[in-house]
């Protein structure tokens, strides 16, 4: 139960610290939809997700008006396409893409995630047909996202994978060459990529999660920036204490959005799954990850000590997202997003965050390399390396993490970039030896799972 301090604190939130609900996601199991026959799939997944969804936008409306609380992103996500969708070819996958597409648009979400494949051991026919779609799939829909998970740590790393995802987000980029490479923005390359998420562009719906279930992922970096201050200001704290205050905040934060989330399920008859507490930023002044650690007293994220912040941060946010509620799920934890956090894309532009030091700190974050602009000319294979490092971090540690890297066609490091929207802008980073051709990459084949991968 709430008391009236939370109740009002609650609400001081809502009004003046950016606290929204970032996305409620229906995911639908698309798997009774499957056929031979596109025609009739592409029937059945239309009837599906409008039997499911039709009502959607609406009752998120609703119900944040009647707490007033905004739900910003209403979305859908569906059967990974590569599975439901296995007997297609390279063309058809593009004709339902655009189904999805149109399906989105009928419904009036923003997005819907899905156009997926789970490829960490291996590749099957549809997996590739998916994989070769995804540049002009993505180029031709505007609300159509896709991943594509490449590694696990009980599987390891799918080299080939990996390559072929380089060379299909380059292609992306250079079919959106007029808007900086925009399709790459809805790709998403994943190490143990959760089931469950809200958050595009990964989302999509796991096997073995309900017909059709209610996801929400909340979001507050302001509402944690601000209670560090409220509290510095008021007395010196110690880093253990100034954990504390952040999960004692996060619990707070993920009351709201369970509460927001299990009554839009309530409303369409439909499961509710968790809760996501991801600081997911915004390009919004005082809604962003950069301006925690200066809360912090850094003096810009990607100094010395924001790594070691990063990992208090995201630990406090799960440790307080887990006490508040039992069906915690997603990601949960800190984006660090650079082109949709302002303060984070300052940094890289300034050069006190570096594509290393970025690397570096998804050690400790809940994705990983998000929304990085780099030059339109980086190698497919030096794009590959960049990724196989980050499934790497991924696989070792046990934790999900992913890519989602733009090389913006005829820019160069320290151009801006303009994506629009919660999408954001920045200045391309620079990726040191971006014009290598190392055959690492090459070799192919599966790099083995770690030792530790072994606790059957």
């Amino acid at each position: 139960m709430f008391d009236d301090h939370e109740i009002m604190s609650t609400i001081e939130m809502v009004k003046n610290e950016n606290l929204d609900v970032r996305a409620v996601t229906l995911g639908i199991n698309l798997f009774d939809c499957v056929s031979h026959d596109l025609s009739v799939f592409k029937k059945n997944i239309r009837e599906k997700i409008i039997s499911h969804a039709a009502n959607l936008v609406q009752v998120c409306d609703e119900v944040g008006e009647k707490y007033g609380i905004t739900v910003v992103n209403k979305r859908i996500s569906i059967s990974p396409i590569a599975l439901v969708g296995a007997p297609f070819s390279t063309e058809q996958m593009v004709e339902i893409a655009h189904e999805l597409n149109n399906i989105a648009k009928e419904v009036n979400v923003d997005f819907i995630g899905g156009f997926s494949a789970l490829v960490e051991k291996g590749m099957t026919n549809g997996d590739k047909a998916l994989i070769a779609a995804l540049p002009q799939a993505l180029t031709e829909t505007q609300r159509v996202c896709a991943s594509v998970n490449v590694a696990t740590t009980k599987a390891g790393i799918n080299m080939d994978a990996v390559l072929l995802m380089a060379r299909a987000i380059k292609k992306a980029a250079a079919l959106t060459a007029d808007d900086d490479g925009l399709a790459s923005a809805k790709l998403c390359v994943f190490a143990n990529i959760p089931e469950d998420m809200p958050f595009m562009a990964g989302a999509y719906l796991g096997v073995g999660v309900a017909d059709a279930v209610i996801n929400v992922g909340v979001s507050g970096p302001g509402v944690i920036k601000q209670a560090i201050e409220r509290n510095l200001k008021e007395k010196k704290h110690t880093l253990g204490q100034i954990a504390e205050i952040i999960k004692r905040t996060a619990c707070k934060v993920t009351r709201v959005g369970e509460l927001i989330g299990r009554e839009v399920a309530v409303n369409l008859g439909i499961q509710f799954g968790v809760v996501d507490l991801s600081l997911a930023p915004t390009p919004t002044v005082g809604d962003s990850i950069g301006e925690i650690f200066q809360s912090l007293g850094l003096t810009h994220i990607g100094v010395p000590g924001s790594t070691a912040a990063l990992a208090m941060l995201n630990d406090a946010v799960k440790k307080g997202g887990a006490f508040a509620s039992s069906h915690v799920g997603g990601l949960s934890g800190a984006f660090i997003p650079v082109s949709e956090d302002l303060n984070i894309a300052e940094a890289a532009h300034k050069g006190y965050l570096t594509i290393e030091k970025l690397e570096a700190m998804t050690c400790v974050c809940s994705v990983g390399l998000d929304m990085v602009p780099i030059p339109g000319d980086i190698t497919e294979e030096c794009l590959a390396g960049i990724i196989a490092d980050e499934m790497a971090i991924g696989m070792i540690n046990a934790k999900t993490t992913a890519t989602r890297l733009i090389p913006v066609p005829g820019k160069k490091a320290g151009d801006k970039v303009y994506f629009g929207g919660l999408l954001g802008e920045a200045r391309i980073m620079d990726v040191p030896h971006s014009d290598l051709t190392d055959s690492f990459v090459t070799f192919g084949g599966r790099i083995p799972a770690p030792i530790h991968s072994l606790k059957n």
